[in-house]
């Protein structure tokens, strides 16, 4: 009966520190891709952030669901949201978690994009 017991707490023992392991993953961010999209506001939806008794994505009104490159240039549409309709023409760096999504976004330039990306894209007229 002790050795049942012994190896039932040890069982229990690597689960735990096994769903411990996966969850520092999951909440750390590694693992995540990084995505170059640029902003098109015909393909932005308004959202009801209201809707639910939990929201889980947070006071973010607008859904925008976009064609972005990796660095080697392979496409994937990906929908991030936003707390605001953002500018019009845009380039957008997005990092990506599997499972857990965009977990941020910010602005960059036309050459910051890597050259793979840089050829989905038009350059843009300087201002």
């Amino acid at each position: 009966m002790k050795k049942q017991v012994k190896i039932a707490i040890g069982a229990t023992a690597v689960v735990l520190i096994g769903l411990i392991g996966f969850c520092a993953w999951f909440l750390s961010g590694s693992g995540s891709a990084e995505y170059y999209s640029q902003i098109d506001n015909t393909r932005v939806e308004q959202v009801d952030t209201k809707g639910g008794v939990i929201s889980f994505k947070g006071n973010l009104p607008y859904s925008y669901t976009l064609t972005a490159y990796d660095e080697k240039g392979s496409e994937k549409e990906i929908t991030f949201g936003a707390s605001r309709e953002l500018k019009e023409g845009a380039f957008i760096r997005l990092t990506v978690m599997p499972v857990r999504g965009v977990l941020d976004w910010s602005e960059v330039q036309y050459d910051e994009l890597p050259a793979a990306v840089q050829e989905h894209y038009v350059v843009p007229a300087s201002e």
